[in-house]
């Protein structure tokens, strides 16, 4: 009867440390449970900031692509920038040139108009003396032999002078195309010859009406008259 009863406690001692054993291995497992589950959000969450970072990523490989693009841009648009500021310094140059040799060109031109009027006041003076008293003939005629070589070599092929002795004819005041049909030249050469006379003051343009008036006549009307 002992022995049976020593059994039976035995078997309960047995039965409740398995019973604690089991709800510790219970207890043990919900644990692991919960921290595997926390382990699963913290996947998802670190799967999900690595997507971000990602995208973050691709972002700012976008941005530094993009900023790469605008820098060679800019270095394209800096060398255009460069070769049109030369260019354009070379215009200048050119332009400068051409100002300064028309600049000199306009004043041989003027010196020329003012020794044409002082050889033709002079040759005036002489002939006006001529109708009151006794002259050169020979002095007279080898004047006249300059003039005309002057006249036919060298001034008659020029705009200017055509321009002056059309003028010092019929009529005072002609149209810019009046004078360019008239003298047969270009209207550009017209022009610029006009605007050259009325520096020198020996004409008067009107930019409005493109009239062109003799305003200082150097020798009568009646000199170019043909004597019959």
């Amino acid at each position: 009867m002992e022995d049976e009863e020593k059994t039976l406690s035995a078997l309960d001692n047995t039965i409740q440390a398995a019973e604690s054993s089991f709800k510790e291995f219970i207890e043990v497992l919900e644990t692991s449970r919960t921290a595997l589950l926390t382990l699963e959000s913290d996947k998802v969450e670190l799967s999900s900031e690595k997507e971000k970072l990602e995208k973050e990523k691709m972002l700012l490989e976008q941005e530094k692509n993009s900023l790469e693009s605008e820098k060679q841009q800019l270095e394209i648009d800096k060398k255009k920038l460069e070769e049109e500021t030369k260019k354009l310094e070379l215009e200048k140059q050119e332009k400068d040139q051409k100002i300064g040799s028309m600049t000199e060109e306009q004043m041989k031109l003027l010196d020329e108009y003012q020794n044409v009027k002082v050889e033709l006041s002079k040759f005036m003076k002489v002939a006006e003396e001529a109708e009151n008293a006794e002259y050169n003939f020979e002095r007279v005629r080898a004047l006249l032999s300059i003039y005309s070589v002057l006249v036919s070599e060298i001034w008659s092929g020029q705009a200017h002078y055509r321009i002056l002795l059309t003028l010092h004819g019929d009529k005072e005041v002609m149209t810019r195309d009046e004078l360019k049909t008239t003298l047969g030249i270009g209207g550009a050469f017209v022009l610029h010859s006009v605007q050259e006379l009325a520096k020198v003051g020996l004409v008067e343009y009107d930019m409005d009406t493109h009239s062109v008036k003799l305003i200082e006549r150097l020798f009568p009307k009646k000199a170019l008259e043909e004597k019959k």
